[in-house]
């Protein structure tokens, strides 16, 4: 379903596929593009006709050219304040070398605080966090198949197979988490939490769509693709600690088992297999294969600090409101302290 507009973006582009009013042919700027409530879910929405589309609006709006251009302006605040941050020169030069080095960059702990002291409640809203991405988790990254050639293209096709369960039904990572959802008594449905996702989550999957949808940045979709798999075993090994230490949730345990054991060779695969020969292939895509790396780090450091910093204030670091239609109310979250 639609989501509920957050401000003039969101309002505007909404207004224009439900009611025909016709879009600003410019976009004020945003005070931080990298975590703007409004204009990430405005692109989220966007990019959602790519994928599953919304109930009520015309699969015609996908090529859209109003849409596209309101689209382009958000991208290009966005692209614009994740290239300002970027700090290149403080890297390696060669990209497998800044990939191992980005692989190490120490963000806020929130899977290590989850799987110490993380409540069912507190597992229960880093699920709701991933959902936007997990319930079509492959989807943005396979956009770049077709835009890769060689080895490299190889690696990555391999390393999607294997997301997908190997195209046996049910097995898919997406569905693994969709069943994880119903074990911790949450809406598996795609979207259905759109509205209590703030930003600064939002940006996480815009990011990889972003990536994935422009053949001028399949190098930053590589990177991130390379990245992600590089850094996923530890988080997902916190994260099935906790869910082993609470209990009850087998479902749970079996996604998070699943990502720690294909996600090892995953890691070599991604650097040695898909990385390397691609650069080698095409020297220039270097720069923005580290770039896609570097800003899935950022935005998901942001996203941990966020949600780190409202349990140790004492509340929930969803958005609280009225107007979300999640199947049941969570209850309050308590206090968790952001060390550990």
């Amino acid at each position: 379903m639609l989501p509920h507009p957050r401000g003039p973006l969101s309002s505007a582009l909404l207004d224009w596929w439900t009611a025909g009013r016709p879009l600003p042919t410019t976009v004020p700027e945003v005070g931080n593009a990298t975590v703007d409530d409004d204009l990430h879910l405005a692109l989220w929405a966007c990019y959602q006709l790519h994928y599953g589309g919304f109930v009520g609006v015309d699969d015609a709006m996908e090529w859209d050219p109003a849409t596209l251009a309101f689209r382009a302006r958000l991208e290009a605040q966005f692209e614009q304040d994740l290239r300002l941050e970027h700090r290149a020169a403080d890297l390696p030069e060669n990209p497998p070398a800044a990939l191992r080095c980005i692989s190490g960059w120490a963000g806020p702990p929130l899977a290590r605080t989850v799987a110490g002291r993380g409540t069912l409640d507190q597992l229960r809203e880093v699920s709701i966090h991933r959902s936007a991405y997990q319930l079509k988790e492959a989807d943005p990254h396979t956009w770049a198949i077709p835009r890769l050639r060689g080895p490299g293209r190889a690696a990555m096709i391999e390393i999607q197979a294997d997301e997908y369960g190997e195209g046996v039904p049910g097995e898919a990572h997406c569905e693994l988490f969709a069943a994880a959802m119903v074990d911790l008594g949450l809406d598996p449905t795609f979207g259905g939490y759109i509205d209590r996702l703030p930003g600064v989550t939002l940006a996480t999957d815009n990011l990889i769509s972003m990536f994935g949808l422009h053949r001028r940045l399949r190098g930053a979709a590589v990177g991130h693709l390379a990245l992600f798999e590089m850094c996923s075993v530890v988080p997902m090994s916190h994260y099935l600690r906790a869910a082993r230490r609470i209990g009850g949730l087998p479902a749970l345990e079996r996604f998070y088992a699943v990502h720690v054991e294909v996600d090892e060779h995953h890691a070599r695969l991604a650097l040695e297999g898909m990385v390397a020969p691609l650069v080698e292939a095409e020297p220039a895509l270097g720069p923005d294969v580290v770039f896609g790396a570097a800003a899935l780090s950022r935005v998901e450091a942001r996203l941990a600090e966020h949600v780190l910093g409202a349990w140790s204030a004492g509340r929930s670091s969803l958005r609280p409101d009225a107007a979300a239609r999640p199947a049941r109310r969570l209850s309050a979250v308590p206090a968790l302290a952001a060390a550990g």
